[in-house]
Order: C-alpha cells, then sequence, then structure tokens
C-alpha cells in the first residue's frame, strides 16, 4: 500500500486524474449556469422564495426586498421630499408615452431587475400628473366659464375623483383580474402597485386629448349641433379609450408572468359601435361632458 502510495506521487501532475471533489469556488462558479425557467422573473410573491438567491446569500435583489407596505410608506414619504424626486425622467416618460409607449415599459423591466419591483417608487410622474391637471383645469374653468371656486372644485375632482378613485378601482380590478385568470404560474403575481402605474401611464394621453385638445377646439370644432362636430368630438372620445386600453395592454404584456392579454383588446370592437352608433344617433357625447363638468363644479346649469 505504501509503495502503490508513493509509487502515485512519481506521477507527473499532468498526468494525475483530478479530484472528485470540487473546490468551493468551482462549485461557485457552476451555479451560474444552473437554469432557469423561462417564466422566472425574480419577482416572488410574500409566499414563496426567489429563485435568484439563496437564503443564505444576500444578493442585489435580496438586499433591496421589501414588503409591499413598506413600499406604499416610502412612496408617500417622497411625496413631500421633491429634491428626490427625478423630474426630467418623469417628464421623458410622459413625452415617450405619446410617441412611444414601449420604451416606457423597457424601463420598468430594468426597475424590475435592478431594485426587484415594478412599480415606481419615485412620485415624480404622479406630482406632475397633478400638475397638468391643474394647468387643464384652467384651461376648462375659461371654457365654460367657472369661478374662482367652481375651478378649485373642478380640480380636486378630477384630481381625486376622476384620476385617483378611478385609478384605484380601476387597477384592483385589473389586479384581481390578471392574478385570477392570467397568471402563467402560482408563485408569482401581479403587483397591486404596478397596475395602479399602468393606469397613470394610460390616463395621461387621455388627459392630452380630453383634457387639452377638447377644451382648445370645443368652441370651434366641437361646440355646434352638426354631424361632423359630433364625429370630431365623440371622436376624441373613443380615441381616448382606445389609446388607455393599447397603454395598459402593452403595462400588462410587459409581464412575463402573464398570458392571453390581447383579451385586452376586446372591447374596442364595441366601442367602435358604440362611436358610430352617437354620432347616428346625433348625441354630442362632449357638449354632455362640459354640461356635467359644470353642474358637478357650481352645483347650477351651463349658460350657452
Amino acid at each position: 500500500m505504501n509503495e502503490a502510495h508513493s509509487g502515485n506521487n512519481l506521477i507527473p501532475p499532468s498526468l494525475q486524474f483530478p479530484s472528485l471533489v470540487a473546490s468551493p469556488g468551482v462549485v461557485a462558479d457552476r451555479s451560474r449556469y444552473v437554469r432557469q425557467s423561462p417564466y422566472s422573473t425574480g419577482y416572488n410573491s410574500p409566499r414563496s422564495k426567489s429563485s435568484f438567491s439563496l437564503p443564505d446569500q444576500i444578493g442585489c435583489l435580496t438586499a433591496v426586498r421589501m414588503t409591499a407596505s413598506a413600499k406604499l410608506g416610502r412612496y408617500f414619504r417622497r411625496l413631500i421630499r421633491f429634491q428626490q424626486m427625478d423630474f426630467e425622467f418623469a417628464i421623458w416618460q410622459m413625452i415617450y408615452l405619446l410617441v412611444q409607449p414601449q420604451k416606457v415599459y423597457r424601463n420598468f423591466m430594468y426597475r424590475k431587475r435592478t431594485k426587484d419591483q415594478w412599480a415606481r417608487d419615485d412620485p415624480a410622474f404622479l406630482v406632475l400628473l397633478a400638475v397638468a391637471l391643474f394647468f387643464s383645469s384652467l384651461l376648462f374653468s375659461f371654457v365654460i366659464n367657472l369661478s374662482f371656486l367652481g375651478f378649485l372644485a373642478f380640480f380636486l375632482w378630477v384630481v381625486f375623483i376622476d384620476c385617483i378613485a378611478v385609478g384605484l378601482i380601476i387597477a384592483t380590478i385589473f389586479w384581481f383580474i390578471s392574478n385570477r385568470y392570467f397568471r402563467r404560474v402560482d408563485d408569482q403575481d401581479v403587483e397591486w402597485g404596478y397596475c395602479f402605474d399602468v393606469h397613470l401611464n394610460a390616463f395621461f394621453p387621455v388627459l392630452i386629448l380630453l383634457h387639452v385638445v377638447m377644451p382648445i377646439t370645443f368652441s370651434t370644432l366641437i361646440g355646434y349641433d352638426s354631424f361632423l362636430c359630433r364625429l370630431y368630438g365623440n371622436g376624441l372620445w373613443f380615441a381616448s379609450v382606445v389609446y388607455y386600453i393599447y397603454i395598459s395592454f402593452l403595462g400588462y404584456t410587459a409581464l412575463p408572468i402573464l398570458k392571453n392579454t390581447h383579451i385586452f383588446f376586446y372591447p374596442i370592437t364595441f366601442l367602435f359601435i358604440f362611436y358610430i352608433a352617437t354620432v347616428t344617433a346625433g348625441w354630442n357625447i362632449s357638449i354632455s361632458a362640459m354640461d356635467f363638468y359644470h353642474f358637478r363644479a357650481e352645483n347650477k346649469s351651463r349658460l350657452y
């Protein structure tokens, strides 16, 4: 035995068999080539573990993982810290939501890889959206002759009811439907905050069409009882709803854990039929909306 053992030491190192026990460095190096699930995105629900990090490791995603309540608390705390908001990037997002919305959701994917969350952690977009609603409310107050108190009421209604409250309802509905019917896997779910961000993204083009273009062109192209005025005015509402659906579709399609997101396009056919029916029936939706806005703000009918 000793001779055999000593004889083995005489074999040159280049001809010796490698040890069957791999060193820790080799194991760590080989772990990089472990195949991941095609739907693995790094996102994990509170009941599951991330597939990107082991329990005894602290990586980038593990270090920043937070509960939903902690993320919400951090978001609201940053609402009063304007120096920490990236307004330049929020303006960039608003511009690209109008010209190339797919690019905005690519940034959401980057945030998921770096911060382990899909939803925004910077409230700058929401703040700029409120500022845009403030100036559009000023525009509406001139078009439909609102008083100062009527302007304040109109602004508060638009921000807290039309944008935020309706957004909370829509985000909750889409969050429930996507997690209940559209998920590919059971151990990953859609963040509610991301659903609300999708609503805010889709709401901005609606704001431009219905709170900027419509009041500017109301007195010249919409506010008359004619076929062309109805065609143009109702067309603005149809285009805004279709754009809202399209940007929502892009937002949920960006999530690799969801399937069958093309279902979002199904209502467009019925919306087009409704658009043609209203134009043919002689109903100018924009005039009705202006009357409603005035009554809601001033609590009295609008004078023509």
